[in-house]
């Protein structure tokens, strides 16, 4: 029903920044919520943010709090991850996830769609 592309990663140094893109195509409904995961070589998917539609509230790990914006550009079917002050614990492979629910979640098995992931890595 969604179809969802990650894009924008890459390998910066710490203190960089990077935007990352999650392109949506597909039937979805007119409420919704979108979350951004992240996963690192061993260790266990881990919630980054989540932003909903309408309204555009926000959740964010604490990790990155202060340092990651989510937002959500509607008319172009498109949610951004804006990173900034990377650090090498932010190396991993980043997902966007959809949900059909409007209901922001940090838990992975609430989301109905994933995109195939796209690779940060900072060096130090």
């Amino acid at each position: 029903q969604v179809q969802l592309v990650e894009s924008g990663g890459g390998l910066v140094q710490a203190g960089d920044s990077l935007r990352l893109s999650c392109a949506a195509s597909g039937r979805f409904f007119s409420s919704y919520s979108m979350g951004w995961f992240r996963q690192a070589p061993g260790k266990e998917r881990e919630f980054v943010t989540a932003i909903k539609w309408p309204g555009g509230a926000t959740i964010y790990a604490d990790s990155v709090k202060g340092r990651f914006t989510t937002s959500v550009d509607n008319a172009k079917n498109t949610v951004y991850l804006e990173m900034n002050s990377l650090k090498p614990e932010d190396t991993a492979v980043y997902y966007c996830a959809y949900r059909i629910s409007a209901r922001l979640s940090e838990y992975s098995h609430m989301y109905d769609y994933w995109g195939q992931g796209t690779q940060v890595t900072v060096s130090s």
